[in-house]
Formats: structure tokens, sequence, C-alpha cells
């Protein structure tokens, strides 16, 4: 292991000395920050005097521990130092005729832990009287960390194996075990609605490309039903593609360029079947980085639907008939 200490999550073996981290942390920040667009958020928070502290009463984590290093400022503060330090003219002359900061090793394992505690909720921006973006700060910091090897070994194997692997999903569920699970379901329809309902795969020209959290596939069986059952009635032409049918971005958590190629590869299996829309499953995370789609893949990529505004709008339209008596506490 590369760390002085464990942290409360497990990383992979394999990594860079101790003594080459905080120069290549400092390498990551700097191209971050040159070809990302975070400098004027930084510029503007490492500027403020950002810890008056009423962010930790809407901290559902330091209410838990009660210690300093959740309170969101404070952890926030650990970017924010490095960054006049090393990235401001004020910082970097200061350093230089009075000495002052310097990054270690021992300082990356005090980011490495209080960012991976943080849940990224962005509860401590609505109460910020300055409007400081703690959740963002959380996602960058994570980001540079991730480039030095310090991200939890479970968001690298599933992402290694959504990108790179033989099954491109993050459960790693061979597309066989994928159609076999869906023949199963329509079996279900049969047996329990006597319905036939089939679950459609690479039907080219479809308005929707199906792309749930993968995972649906092994351990969500009701929900899936559901949607199936929404696109049947209302009839919408949807399909599930073969060569990706992962909606799964765990990029989200810990590194734009990893969620920027997750949401490129559902845009390229959309235009393969010369689909129209993303059609998202029951899924908080595969929702949010999807809506980066405009974004990564520019405005003419696929529109992004979320199965519940789907079936919002087919309600609406009056095209999913409802049976009043199945809801008895109306």
């Amino acid at each position: 292991m590369t760390t002085q200490r464990k942290y409360s999550y497990h990383v992979e073996e394999k990594g860079l000395e101790l003594s080459e981290r905080p120069t290549r942390f400092l390498e990551a920040f700097a191209a971050i920050l040159d070809h990302g667009n975070y400098q004027i958020a930084l510029d503007t928070y490492a500027r403020m005097s950002a810890k008056c502290g009423r962010c930790a009463a809407a901290c559902q984590l330091y209410e838990a521990t009660e210690e300093p290093q959740d309170i969101p400022c404070q952890r926030s503060e650990l970017l924010l130092r490095v960054y006049r330090r090393y990235f401001m003219q004020s910082g970097v002359l200061k350093a230089r005729f009075f000495g002052g900061f310097t990054l270690t090793d021992d300082y990356l394992d005090e980011m490495a832990e209080a960012f991976y505690r943080c849940t990224a909720c962005r509860r401590c921006k609505a109460t910020c009287p300055l409007g400081i973006d703690h959740g963002l700060i959380t996602h960058l910091a994570r980001w540079i960390m991730a480039e030095v090897g310090i991200v939890p070994r479970a968001l690298v194997v599933s992402v290694r194996e959504q990108l790179d692997g033989e099954t491109g999903n993050t459960s790693a569920i061979p597309l066989p075990a994928l159609k076999d699970t869906c023949e199963f379901l329509e079996e279900e329809f049969q047996d329990i609605y006597n319905i036939e309902i089939k679950y459609p795969f690479d039907v080219e020209g479809a308005e929707y490309v199906f792309f749930p959290a993968v995972s649906d596939y092994i351990m969500e069986a009701d929900t899936l039903m559901g949607n199936a059952a929404v696109m049947h009635v209302t009839g919408g032409s949807w399909t599930i593609g073969t060569q990706n049918y992962d909606g799964i971005n765990y990029g989200i958590f810990y590194s734009d360029h990893i969620m920027e190629r997750v949401v490129k590869n559902i845009a390229a299996e959309v235009d393969r079947l010369k689909g129209k829309k993303v059609l998202v499953g029951e899924c908080g995370h595969a929702t949010r980085s999807a809506w980066f789609l405009p974004t990564f893949s520019g405005p003419e990529g696929p529109q992004v639907v979320h199965c519940m505004e789907y079936a919002h709008e087919m309600l609406e339209a009056g095209r999913i008939p409802l049976k009043p008596e199945r809801i008895p506490e109306r």
C-alpha cells in the first residue's frame, strides 16, 4: 500500500511511491485548472472568509460525529489552502520570501480521509451566506486525488470493468445472463398478469434507448417489470442495446474524466442504434450524470429522459389507464 496509514476505505495496492504523491498531486491540480472551469470558482472561494461554521448545523455527518474535520468549511479549507499556496500569486510570493505551508504526504492522507467522509449532498451550500459550494470542492479534491491513486477500490474496480472489461458494465453481468433475466421477467408477466410483454434488444430507430442501473437486472426485478409495463401500455418505442446497457456512472463521485467517458459511451450506443433519446432507469447518479450529456457530447446529442418523467407525461396525457379500486387509500 502506498499510504502511510490505512484509510476508512480500501485503495488498490499499486500506486505512486509516497515521495512522488505531492508533486503528482500538484501537477494534476494544475492540469485540471488549465483544462477545466474550476479555477473561477476556486479563485472566488479562496478570497473569501469561508470558515464561519454555519454549514455545520446543516451537515448530517457533523451532527453524527461532532468532529471538526467533518465541518464542511473546514474540509474545503484543506484544498483551498493548497490552491492559495501554489496557484495564487500572493501565496507563491509569500512562500518564496517568508516560507510557509508545504504539501506533504501526511497532508494528502488528511485530505484523503476527510473528502471521502463527505457525502457531497450539498446541504451546506444552502446555508452558506457566501454561497460556497463545498460539494463542488469535495468532488474536485477527489478527482485530483484519483490522479495519484487515492480512490476507493470499489469504484476503481467497477469502472474498470465498465470501460475496459469484457462485459462493459459495473456489475460484470454477461449479455447472455442479462437476456436470460429478461426472458424470465417476460414469463413472469405471462404467469402473473396474463400479458405478453417483451424486452426488445438492438431495435434500430427506436425513440428510446434504455439505460437502467445494470444491477437492476439481478437485484430489482420489480423495477424492470414496471419499466417494461409502462412502455408496453403506452406503446413506447424503446430498446435495450447489447453493446452498452449500463446507466451507472461512478465517475460523478470522483472524476470528471471518468464521468465523461461513461456518458460518451452511452451517446455512442444511442448513435449505433439510431435512437433518438436516452431513457434513464431508476438510478439517482445515472440520472444526474446523464444530464451532462449535452456538456460532453454537444447540443446535437440525444435528449435525456428519466423513466419517471416519461411515466408522468404519459399519465397526464391519459395513456396509462389506472384502476382506482386498486388504491383503497384514496
